[in-house]
């Protein structure tokens, strides 16, 4: 990622399901986690595999030290495949993201809501 003006307010970085595709396991997590450490709200469109997911929190563990580092804080929402938009898109060729992941620094992220249809998230900006 580019490094930007610093502004005040919270940084989110939306992440491409393409930029995804071009990387690694290990670029994924590691442009995650840098962009978290950074402060940053990480959103990702199509998410993170479960295996993914997995080494994601097993490196942000190994990670937690006393210089500040609190570890993340990662939500899903999956796709609804219920109802008829989803048929159409089907019948139509269009691929919506099966899932949106929204990572962010523990301390600053929790989700206050979350069903199939709505994830609620509050982000405190210090």
């Amino acid at each position: 990622m580019q490094k930007l003006k610093q502004k005040n307010g919270i940084q989110i970085d939306l992440i491409s399901s393409q930029k995804m595709a071009e990387l690694t396991t290990m670029e994924k997590i590691r442009m995650i986690l840098d962009g978290v450490r950074n402060d940053k709200i990480v959103i990702l469109e199509t998410g993170l595999s479960p295996d993914e997911e997995s080494k994601l929190i097993e490196i942000t563990m190994s990670e937690i030290h006393p210089d500040g580092f609190t570890g993340i804080e990662i939500e899903t929402h999956l796709q609804s495949t219920v109802g008829g938009s989803t048929f159409i898109n089907k019948l139509m060729g269009r691929k919506l993201p099966s899932k949106l992941t929204v990572i962010g620094p523990a301390n600053r992220i929790e989700t206050l809501h979350k069903d199939d249809k709505l994830m609620t998230t509050f982000i405190s900006p210090n």
